[in-house]
């Protein structure tokens, strides 16, 4: 480009810097295919943006195999001028996942962990949220199309 335009490569960075570009980044997306994709993005925007009188709304979501670790000795405590400490070995005590619900309005998380990540696990987990919300309250949960979601019951 530098070539091109008769100006030196430092000049043509200078120019990409000074406008924020990055030429040599590239960032991917992906478009649904699923016919009714805007009328639900309508739906779950909507929630978010104006979300029903006597309502919570819950953006849901998991992170499984969570690695349970303990470290082998106690750490020494913070002080001035000194970091907190751990040993670099461990012991695994397997892994766990962790189940969580984000009340939009609020920013307060409701969360689990549990030792599997099935439908089973999530049913209990909705379960879970239904008790921590008032009864009054109408709850809507935003997930996405993970097959543990989909589960019939």
């Amino acid at each position: 480009m530098a070539e091109l335009h008769g100006i030196s490569k430092a000049s043509v960075q200078r120019i990409w810097h000074a406008n924020g570009l990055k030429p040599h980044l590239v960032k991917t997306f992906k478009l649904s295919n699923d016919p009714k994709f805007i009328s639900k993005l309508e739906d779950v925007v909507g929630l978010y943006m104006n979300p029903p009188e006597n309502a919570l709304v819950f953006c849901i979501d998991e992170k499984s195999q969570i690695q349970a670790l303990d470290r082998t000795q106690p750490g020494l405590p913070l002080k001035k001028g000194r970091a907190g400490t751990m040993t670099h070995d461990y012991k695994r005590n397997g892994t766990t996942t962790l189940f969580a619900a984000l009340d939009v309005l609020k920013g307060v998380v409701i969360g689990r962990c549990m030792p599997r990540h099935r439908h089973q696990e999530f049913l209990k987990f909705l379960r879970a949220i239904d008790k921590a919300t008032p009864k009054h309250m109408d709850i809507h949960c935003i997930a996405d199309n993970y097959a543990t979601h989909k589960s019939r019951k």
